[in-house]
């Protein structure tokens, strides 16, 4: 929006001729949305405060977690808000399908995640919305972003259901469109959980957020821009250098929100802030036709969702073919997500979340890598 407004005053006052770039506007949106969360948190945590907004703890979690039983939640709100309103101020909107698909990912998520904190924690439903509900809203999104890129191409240049390799130059990889559409929805649908899931510790799936959004803002940068896209030898995607702005965004957002989440945490993002989350970084990997780059960027994510897909699984195997007492005393995790297990270990909070951080910086570089080890 700020570019309509400024952009042509560039004519008169050279100084505005900065908003024709992205680079200034993406660091403007970073800005921008600490900002916001800076401002709007205090806010919003006492108004969550005088609701009694408090989140609700597992009796079977880590001893050390149970002092924290009342800690306001749904301080997604915060993100929203911060990484909404600057991609509006920020991104150029002509024509600009792929800030606003991403956006559309964002508010849906966060309002699936919004009803589950509400009805658990406002109206003290123990298991907010039900869990076949909630997955329906994550699948018809999936199922409606399929179904509106294989009818309303982004990338002109490029098929709809198609996916790229990492590793390999100028490689696509083509779906039938049902499979594509089951595609898409297993990405959105797994990647919103998974950061649900790895939502458990202090800052930690803020900080990881940080860190995965500030990677595909990279990325998008580099596809939008047709120089860059020939010299590392990807496709170009015409436009999706705008969607560096909507990351820059998420991730000013989560840096702001970190502040008040950092331990001991003033306040939760509850499936609010997580859903939106998952949601946002799964369309855009979507968008960018780099699924297989977010299983490299989210590792972190991916890992955490993994180990309670292994420890359910397994348990319930032994639990049917050796008994439920062998089961219990025989996990593959002490505790799942695998943060849990760590902290069941003997490790402090804050060294789980800064472990993982470097953890989530390491994948994010082995992805960037694969801009040259082609």
């Amino acid at each position: 929006m700020l570019y309509y407004f400024l952009a042509p005053l560039a004519r008169d006052f050279r100084v505005f001729n900065l908003f024709n770039y992205i680079t200034f506007r993406l660091a403007g949106a970073t800005v921008t949305a600490i900002f916001i969360a800076f401002f709007v948190g205090p806010a919003i945590i006492r108004r969550l405060k005088r609701g009694n907004v408090g989140q609700v703890i597992r009796v079977d979690g880590p001893a050390s977690h149970q002092s924290k039983r009342g800690t306001p939640t749904m301080g997604g709100l915060i993100i929203l808000l911060a990484t909404i309103v600057p991609t509006i101020l920020w991104a150029r909107w002509d024509n600009q399908r792929y800030v606003l698909v991403a956006v559309v990912a964002t508010l849906w998520m966060g309002f699936i995640g919004f009803v589950d904190d509400y009805l658990k924690i406002v109206q003290g439903k123990s298991r907010g919305l039900i869990a076949r509900y909630k997955l329906v809203g994550q699948v018809f999104f999936g199922v409606a972003l399929g179904l509106y890129l294989l009818f309303f191409p982004i990338a002109i240049n490029l098929q709809s259901n198609t996916t790229t390799l990492p590793f390999f130059k100028y490689v696509l990889v083509a779906m039938p469109p049902f499979l594509y559409l089951a595609f898409v929805t297993f990405v959105t649908t797994a990647m919103s959980n998974a950061v649900n899931l790895t939502d458990g510790l202090d800052g930690l799936a803020a900080g990881l957020t940080v860190i995965a959004a500030g990677t595909f803002g990279i990325f998008a940068y580099l596809f939008g821009r047709v120089d860059t896209a020939g010299y590392l030898l990807v496709f170009y995607l015409r436009g999706a250098g705008e969607l560096s702005v909507f990351c820059a965004a998420l991730m000013g957002a989560s840096l702001g929100f970190l502040w008040f989440n950092a331990h001991p945490a003033d306040v939760f993002m509850g499936d609010t802030g997580s859903l939106a989350i998952g949601g946002a970084l799964g369309t855009v990997a979507i968008l960018l036709k780099s699924e297989f780059l977010l299983l490299m960027v989210c590792g972190i994510f991916a890992a955490e969702a993994a180990s309670v897909l292994i420890q359910t699984s397994v348990y319930k195997y032994r639990k049917r073919t050796r008994g439920k007492e062998y089961a219990d005393n025989h996990r593959v995790f002490r505790m799942a997500p695998l943060h849990h297990h760590f902290e069941k270990l003997g490790w402090a909070e804050p060294k789980v979340v800064t472990r993982f951080y470097l953890l989530g910086i390491l994948c994010a570089l082995f992805a960037l890598s694969t801009l040259k080890v082609r």
